[in-house]
């Protein structure tokens, strides 16, 4: 490790993340015609600088320095004496200045009027802004799905890429408010790649035909592989029938959303235990609620592992209630006694408030049992 290493190791300071594709390529691809007029600069101005030290005897720097004023067209007159040798390479130089000049504005207008240099700018950008992202969803295809999905993504302050091929979706971006987006396949490397899905949480995949769905819970799965990721991705997937459903499971989806099931669901529901749905209504879907519903998960080394509920106290330190245990066979228990015991590698349902259910985890997370249950 390296000096200026060590001195950034002893701030604090850390690289920012780059993303896996940078565009650089493509960037200085499109500063390519400026080359010419660069070079002939410099050109110029070496043999500006020759002329004057040969015909007039002009010291270095004020030859170089009578180039400049002379080259750039400035005005500012001649700094010694000049012979007649001396004016007429005068006007040369500012003939030739004139010229490239008037071919640097005329490259400068070509491409941005062409508008490839600012797209690419503004992608990199995006790219970059993207690597900085971390446990974010890569949402894939833009359609009325996604609209309402983001909408709650974004109100939960859920970090999210929305990734589709339309050449639209810097406009579509835009109007429904997406704050990063890639406009590529999502099941190809580019999409993968630009969304950065190494870093993410998981894929929600919205697609209206189940094929880019398939393509894209398979594409995610087989760079899970190739990253030797520990945490597997959260996938969901969206399908119109049954049949779909099964597909997109077995490709290893671990969530799959069927629009009419879902719908007879919520009908079912409303119909047969409607106070049950306005419960669900008040504090699952609505994002102002105090309320909130999350799984604290029990490690091996929790001090609750093996223990009973009642010896949890969570309602006493942090105000939550566990309504069910999901075992780690998945088998659910609701409504578990204070006599049930909680097992390791099972998951607790809590509701309480977000900051309640935060602080129930934390004490979950601890491997001693806590001060704040000795004073309970």
């Amino acid at each position: 490790m390296g000096p200026v290493q060590r001195f950034k190791k002893f701030l604090g300071w850390r690289s920012a993340p780059k993303p896996h594709i940078t565009l650089n390529d493509e960037f200085y691809s499109h500063l390519a015609p400026f080359r010419l007029p660069l070079i002939l600069t410099v050109l110029m101005m070496l043999i500006g600088t020759m002329g004057y030290m040969i015909i007039d005897d002009f010291p270095l720097m004020e030859a170089i320095f009578q180039t400049g004023i002379t080259f750039t067209t400035v005005g500012f007159g001649e700094i010694a004496p000049l012979s007649d040798a001396g004016r007429i390479f005068t006007i040369t130089l500012i003939i030739f200045g004139f010229i490239l000049f008037s071919i640097s504005i005329g490259i400068i207008v070509e491409v941005v009027k062409r508008g490839e240099f600012q797209k690419t700018a503004k992608e990199r950008k995006m790219l970059y802004e993207i690597a900085r992202l971390k446990q974010h969803f890569v949402v894939c295809y833009h359609n009325e799905y996604t609209i309402q999905v983001t909408k709650h993504l974004r109100a939960n302050h859920i970090p999210f890429v929305v990734v589709d091929p339309s050449e639209d979706l810097e406009a579509i971006a835009k109007k429904y408010h997406y704050p990063y987006f890639v406009t590529a396949e999502p099941h190809t490397q580019e999409g993968i790649l630009k969304s950065h899905l190494s870093s993410a949480k998981g894929v929600i995949t919205l697609a209206d035909n189940v094929a880019d769905n398939i393509a894209t819970v398979a594409s995610a799965r087989l760079y899970e592989k190739e990253i030797h990721r520990g945490q597997p991705y959260l996938i969901i997937a969206n399908a119109k029938s049954n049949e779909d459903d099964q597909k997109l499971l077995k490709l290893g989806a671990n969530k799959v959303v069927t629009a009419t099931k879902l719908l007879a669901q919520r009908i079912n529901a409303m119909a047969a235990r409607p106070d049950m749905e306005n419960l669900l209504q008040e504090f699952l879907y609505k994002q102002d609620t105090p309320l909130d519903m999350e799984e604290a998960k029990v490690s091996k080394t929790s001090w609750l592992a093996l223990k009973k509920i009642k010896a949890a106290r969570l309602r006493d330190v942090a105000n939550v209630t566990i309504i069910g245990i999901r075992q780690r066979d998945d088998k659910f228990i609701p409504m578990p006694n204070g006599e049930t015991i909680i097992m390791p590698k099972s998951k607790l349902l809590l509701i309480g408030t977000s900051e309640g259910i935060a602080k129930a985890k934390s004490l979950i997370r601890r491997k001693e049992k806590p001060e704040e249950l000795k004073y309970v």
